[in-house]
């Protein structure tokens, strides 16, 4: 069901070894522009990436291990990216969210690793915090915090950047609380449960057909479930995920009568995609407003 992007195995620790030794000629191919002698910063996965090229700028090269169009929890690692990892001034991660990051930042990140949740009212189980606005202005605060303490020449840089995230962020939830306070159908369904911060935020409840993981199939019993809130409660709208098949939101829809529509969970932009975490979220956003009758 799910998009798959080949990368090398990260699993043998001779693989790891290998790469640490590959740290001190990796110059060349750590990352972009890398003869401008700038700090480096490691993300994890697309949003990460976002946060800190606005909370730096051009003071740092942001390298985004998860290319465009890959499913992230998918992700696997070459040498040359753990070598990026080894090497970094900062590395940005969820911890759960991607093993082979985990692996990787356990062996060769050490104190370098920022791990972007602290500070977050987390929900269980869910790693999904980027998708409520306000934690990108907590993640932006982490990161400047983080960048000024270990390069002190950037403190007012990244000071500045953190700023201008958090308003940024703050109007965008702002938008969201002022298109979505009037919705008449309160029932998120989704075809799995990545959207809790987003729900949590703007008053819905999440409606998951399967569970956390997208790889994982509904039960007959669950299909049941879900179909028969749907009908019950008037949801006329069923969203799926960008990088994921559409197969089991198309499955209740066809059982209920309702359409089908696209949620981006933000866990990466499509290749080619000229968007960016803001104009994502507001295309979230008109698509909430239809499905969920806002007037």
């Amino acid at each position: 069901m799910r998009l798959r992007v080949p990368h090398a195995a990260l699993a043998a620790p001779a693989v790891l070894a290998a790469s640490t030794l590959l740290a001190g000629c990796a110059g060349s191919t750590a990352g972009p522009d890398t003869s401008a002698n700038r700090p480096t910063v490691v993300a994890a996965f697309y949003p990460l990436a976002y946060a800190a090229e606005q909370v730096a700028g051009d003071s740092v090269d942001v390298i985004d291990l998860t290319p465009p169009g890959a499913e992230p929890h998918d992700l696997e690692l070459t040498a040359q990216q753990v070598a990026q990892i080894a090497e970094a001034d900062l590395v940005l991660y969820v911890p759960g969210f991607q093993p082979a990051v985990d692996e990787a930042v356990a062996q060769q990140a050490g104190d370098r690793a920022l791990d972007v949740t602290q500070g977050i009212d987390m929900i269980p189980g869910d790693p999904h915090v980027w998708l409520d606005p306000l934690n990108m202005a907590t993640i932006g605060n982490s990161i400047a915090d983080r960048l000024g303490a270990s390069l002190p020449d950037l403190a007012d840089t990244v000071d500045v950047g953190a700023r201008k995230l958090s308003a940024d962020m703050s109007g965008l939830s702002n938008e969201w609380k002022t298109g979505t306070q009037s919705c008449t159908i309160r029932d998120l369904v989704v075809s799995h449960e990545a959207f809790g911060y987003l729900a949590r935020a703007y008053g819905f409840t999440q409606v998951g057909i399967a569970g956390l993981s997208p790889d994982s199939e509904p039960s007959p019993a669950r299909l049941a479930e879900v179909t028969a809130l749907v009908k019950d409660r008037g949801v006329t709208t069923i969203y799926y995920e960008t990088l994921v098949d559409p197969k089991i939101a198309q499955t209740v829809a066809a059982e209920t009568g309702a359409t089908t529509a696209v949620l981006d969970p933000l866990e990466g932009l499509p290749e080619g995609s000229d968007g960016n975490y803001v104009s994502v979220m507001q295309d979230n956003l008109a698509q909430v407003r239809t499905g969920q009758a806002c007037p």
